[in-house]
């Protein structure tokens, strides 16, 4: 399915991943509602991406902060191998680590990746981020799934036991994570279309611009202020392409 996305500086046409079915019926949900239509991207971050989606950007004034709006609900992570933050592509956008462990998505915003194309040593050094931030992510859902056991050493102040189970949880974590971290797709992906690497395995990749990349282009250019809201709002309509 696809989804055109009206701007006052042209439409950009994105593709939805069926790989992805529960973000994809969502959006085409929210879309068909009319959800979005008079939204902001209101989030714009140069050789980074543009951010929308957020309902009480509609009618806005200036200096309003925005970002934390949306529905009633969050999204099932849906975090799959081969669906990268490339140059066009449309991912969710969440709160963080800290407070969402689970990495669930915002029920409605959304951002489309800009980036950059990288080096061999850049990607080298993302590489190895990248592994990190794996490692990170299985210590947190394994830390999860013991959250009693840790309350109840906590509770005992038992320093030893604490300490064993996360020389424990770390080993495991670092065994499923592997010893790659960016695949050979990724490393030449982003050598030539460009992205944004350090976001992989981290959000949700749900679609891709397949009209209007220079759409993009330019919005992700455009002059931003207070909290990278552009100066001139940028509204948004929708429209789904049966």
């Amino acid at each position: 399915m696809r989804v055109k996305i009206q701007t006052m500086l042209g439409d950009i046409v994105v593709r939805l991943y069926d790989e992805t079915p529960i973000h994809r019926d969502n959006f085409l949900k929210l879309a068909k509602e009319g959800y979005y239509d008079g939204t902001l991207f209101h989030r714009v971050i140069k050789d980074f991406m543009i951010q929308g989606g957020d309902p009480d950007s509609k009618e806005a004034p200036a200096g309003k902060m925005l970002g934390v709006g949306g529905p009633d609900y969050t999204l099932e992570a849906e975090i799959k191998d081969g669906l990268y933050h490339k140059r066009g592509a449309l991912a969710a956008a969440r709160q963080g680590d800290e407070v969402n462990p689970e990495r669930r998505s915002s029920g409605s915003q959304f951002y489309i990746v800009w980036g950059q194309v990288y080096n061999e040593g850049q990607l080298r050094q993302f590489s190895k981020q990248l592994r990190m931030q794996r490692v990170q992510g299985i210590f947190n859902q394994l830390a999860a799934q013991h959250r009693d056991e840790i309350m109840q050493m906590r509770r005992d102040r038992n320093r030893a036991g604490l300490q064993e189970l996360q020389d424990k949880l770390v080993a495991e974590a670092e065994k499923q994570a592997g010893n790659d971290g960016m695949s050979e797709a990724q490393l030449k992906l982003y050598s030539t279309v460009g992205g944004t690497p350090h976001l992989d395995g981290q959000y949700t990749v749900f679609g891709e611009v397949e009209e209007g990349l220079d759409v993009v282009e330019m919005i992700q250019g455009t002059a931003t202020g207070r909290a990278d809201r552009p100066l001139d709002d940028i509204e948004m309509r929708m429209t789904v392409i049966e």
